[in-house]
């Protein structure tokens, strides 16, 4: 058996063993029960709002519904396997490192997928109103389908690279108790398999700037139009929402980046931390999102009743 391997394996094993402790001690498997209900809550509203999106062929002509509907997709994905980790570590389930890889790897890229959509979803806002003669023809629902694509490739990446070389650097038949995103992300910064472990402190800072950028564009467009001068505008209400739920999404991304850096230390503080930030801080945007999109949306809505109320004249 190859000496790295080993060493590697019994790393993986007291890293996870210590946290189980902490996690028991802590009485930290109780916050399984906001999550379940955050989960189960959120799950019902995008898969209702799937529906209205995808039964409709009007709203999936739409770029934005597209980009609503990627957005709610990559939050399911995200949701299930989530609860499924959190499921285990609270009730101490022993799962094999490999396992806990693969789904370290879809969690991590559909929150990825997630934060690239909301920021497709600025930036289309901004091409609308930029360029209203030219929009469609510049973005089909073609070209849309092609961009998301893209963009689930991009997500993919960098969780897929830090497989490939954990696979070459850990023992795979290694059992962990505990399967977090942080200790995996963790133990590859600690064991500088890789000098890019900032990718998301970068990746989110990059899409927070052109988010801003957006809008202050948005608004130097939009300012001699009148649009602004109502206390509860369409336009005023439309910013809040959408500050609001950036806010909700980005922000558990920059504290998990810091968490990530300062991985090393060995305190009950970062298991409330981290615990806090997975179980409510992380589930925050995707329990609201498909209640403000619903609202928000006049199309979406009208649908939504239709279906709920008169689904026999659905079409």
């Amino acid at each position: 058996m190859d000496l790295g391997n080993m060493e590697s394996g019994h790393q993986i094993s007291n890293i996870t063993e210590e946290w189980a402790k902490s996690f028991r001690r802590l009485h930290m498997q109780f916050f399984i029960i906001p999550t379940t209900v955050f989960t189960l809550a959120t799950l019902i509203a995008n898969f209702i709002l799937l529906a209205c999106i995808f039964m409709t062929h009007a709203l999936c002509q739409e770029t934005r519904y597209l980009l609503v509907a990627n957005t709610l997709i990559a939050d399911v994905l995200f949701l299930i396997f989530h609860l499924t980790t959190q499921f285990c570590n609270a009730t101490g389930v022993v799962m094999s490192w490999i396992v806990c890889e693969l789904v370290t790897t879809v969690i991590a890229t559909a929150y990825c997928a997630a934060i690239l959509s909301i920021t497709l979803m600025v930036a289309d806002t901004y091409a609308a109103v930029r360029w209203p003669l030219r929009y469609r023809e510049f973005l089909p629902p073609a070209r849309t389908h092609h961009i998301l694509l893209g963009m689930w490739l991009f997500a993919a990446i960098y969780p897929l690279t830090l497989v490939i070389l954990m696979v070459n650097g850990s023992k795979q038949d290694q059992e962990v108790n505990m399967c977090l995103v942080l200790i995996f992300l963790g133990f590859v910064k600690t064991n500088n398999t890789v000098g890019n472990h900032m990718y998301f402190l970068v990746a989110a800072t990059a899409c927070a700037l052109l988010i801003f950028y957006c809008y202050i564009r948005l608004y130097m467009v939009t300012k001699t139009q009148g649009i602004w001068q109502r206390r509860f505008s369409r336009a005023r209400v439309t910013l809040l929402v959408h500050a609001i739920l950036l806010l909700l999404y980005f922000a558990p991304t920059f504290v998990f980046s810091v968490e990530v850096i300062l991985f090393h230390r060995k305190d009950d503080v970062q298991v409330w931390i981290s615990t806090i930030n997975m179980s409510i801080f992380m589930l925050l945007p995707r329990a609201c999102a498909p209640y403000l999109y619903g609202l928000r949306y006049r199309e979406i809505h009208e649908t939504l009743i239709q279906l709920l109320f008169h689904p026999w004249s659905f079409n």
